[in-house]
């Protein structure tokens, strides 16, 4: 059962994801009959501190040998995590606290303490999705998920950003404690107990750039004609190339293939309207080029996890139109 709880704080640490793992574990909440965790900020580095913001000062109790007795220790972020090392004390305790069968969870750019440590090595886990290729790049042996809030590998929790931290921070109470409890704190804290979806729905995806002029002409022609039946043949006649030929330079300049591509822009327009209009779902699977609600709904999910009206519930709030 859960009821130590340590959160490793290293120099330049980011005050929300701090805030995350107090707000969760750090509270007193027995009056409601919620369990109270012996709860500890450890200093990875120095006992006084400068948060990566530079706003204020952190001044911690506690050094790393409060980890040896944790049961989950939390890992939050800090502003120089891609670049930077971290001191071989703190990764040898986080190592040690797996073997003896403690729990690890990072939030955002915390995955990196964690991959420096070695404990994502063979995991599926995710961080910030504009963390994401340097995690992947600094650690090859680590599964990285750039899309989901989320990941829970056995004694390796990973978060993407910010707000998904609570999400894996709750999960982590439900799995203790069960549903009740968590959905308790989360209306304690006047958040969802639970998100649909992943990180994709947030992430804004420009046009991509292709390493030359062969089908950069073509690519803004389909942008403007997403709503319309696009086909490989009719693209490759635009380009002056046979279809085998455009199919196979358009991979290798944009990195997927024709239709691939026509809906991942679908999609992102589809969220561009959802968020920015009044439409009907009907209306934006038109305009969108998916012809009907249907078959929009089956590529939104696929796409983001998330079904159109969740998302625009998301994103304008709930009295938001169907």
């Amino acid at each position: 059962m859960l009821n130590n709880v340590a959160v490793a704080l290293v120099n330049g640490v980011a005050p929300f994801e701090l805030g995350i793992f107090c707000e969760v574990f750090g509270i007193d909440r027995s009056e409601m009959g919620l369990p109270v965790y012996d709860f500890a900020v450890c200093a990875a580095e120095d006992r006084h501190s400068r948060t990566g913001d530079g706003h204020f000062d952190v001044v911690v109790p506690h050094g790393l040998e409060r980890l040896e007795s944790a049961d989950l220790i939390c890992v939050p972020a800090d502003r120089a995590a891609v670049t930077r090392e971290y001191p071989e004390p703190l990764l040898e305790a986080l190592r040690r606290a797996v073997d003896r069968g403690a729990r690890v969870l990072s939030v955002c750019s915390g995955a990196f303490v964690l991959g420096a440590a070695g404990l994502l090595d063979g995991r599926r886990c995710t961080t910030h999705w504009m963390h994401s290729p340097a995690l992947a790049r600094r650690f090859p042996e680590a599964r990285v998920d750039p899309d989901v809030l989320y990941v829970d590998e056995g004694p390796v929790i990973t978060a993407a950003g910010t707000a998904s931290g609570i999400d894996a921070c709750l999960h982590v109470v439900r799995q203790e404690h069960g549903a009740e409890v968590a959905n308790t704190i989360a209306r304690r804290m006047v958040v969802p107990p639970h998100r649909d979806g992943g990180q994709a729905q947030f992430i804004q995806r420009p046009l991509p750039r292709t390493a030359c002029d062969t089908v950069g002409e073509v690519i803004g022609w389909m942008a403007r004609h997403l709503d319309e039946e696009i086909a490989v043949e009719q693209l490759a006649e635009r380009a002056h190339m046979s279809p085998r030929t455009f199919a196979r330079r358009f991979l290798q300049e944009t990195g997927t293939t024709p239709y691939q591509w026509v809906l991942r822009q679908r999609v992102l327009l589809a969220q561009e309207l959802l968020e920015a209009t009044d439409d009907t779902v009907d209306a934006i699977a038109g305009r969108s080029g998916f012809g009907n609600a249907a078959a929009l709904r089956h590529h939104f999910l696929r796409a983001l996890g998330t079904t159109p009206n969740a998302f625009r519930r998301t994103f304008r709030g709930p009295q938001a139109v169907a």
